[in-house]
């Protein structure tokens, strides 16, 4: 699986991708993530990719031509499931669509800055537009690692074990169950007894049940779905 991440700050996303399963995935070769500095592609001697927005009004817009010759740049190279942009507007990221975009081939992602992007790359190229919650941030590049983080862990062979993704919470519409490991006994504090038994089935039993009030007493909106 390939990622295309279009940025004007590319040194925001060395960090995030050069460590842990990131990083791992990537040497497996089970994905490649490539970051492109918008900059590379601005038509003027000063490399800038913004100007003032036609009507007035605060902030500055990121220009359509830079974008748009790194995409079809990437377009002519090969075909993109999707071309998605990182906006506060857009559907908000949940697992469900996480698992869907991990069976796409190739993504490109839009990383946004200032006020935003000229409306016509929105219009013209994007074929979604993700937001990682209701708020805004200073721009895309932290939205974009979250996306691929959540997309990349779940291909199968990234995980050592790959059974542990799908016990992960949101994954059957439920927040996870508590968990504990070693000592049994901490200053008093104890692990349930019924993970202690081995019984498998009265433990898979106790865990659904602990989603079950969990999920109730801290999302009751993943119930009422």
């Amino acid at each position: 699986m390939r990622f295309d991440i279009i940025t004007v700050l590319p040194q925001l996303l060395d960090s995030p991708f050069a460590h842990s399963i990131l990083q791992r995935a990537q040497n497996k070769g089970l994905c490649s993530i490539y970051v492109h500095n918008l900059r590379d592609y601005a038509a003027n001697k000063q490399k800038s990719v913004d100007d003032y927005p036609y009507g007035g009004g605060s902030g500055m817009v990121m220009q359509i031509a830079p974008f748009a010759a790194c995409i079809d740049k990437l377009k002519s190279e090969r075909e993109y499931d999707e071309i998605i942009y990182m906006t506060p507007d857009g559907e908000t990221l949940n697992q469900e669509i996480a698992n869907g975009l991990s069976s796409a081939k190739n993504i490109i992602i839009l990383c946004g800055h200032y006020k935003g992007i000229d409306q016509r790359i929105r219009d013209i190229y994007v074929t979604r537009e993700i937001s990682i919650g209701d708020y805004v941030l200073s721009g895309g590049e932290l939205p974009a690692a979250i996306l691929v983080d959540s997309i990349v862990r779940i291909i199968p062979g990234v995980l050592s074990d790959e059974t542990s993704a799908l016990s992960d919470s949101f994954q059957d519409g439920l927040l996870d169950a508590p968990i504990y490991t070693r000592p049994v006994d901490w200053n008093g504090h104890k692990v349930p007894d019924i993970l202690l038994s081995g019984h498998e089935a009265k433990i898979t039993a106790w865990r659904h049940e602990q989603q079950l009030i969990r999920t109730k007493e801290r999302r009751p909106d993943l119930l009422n779905d």
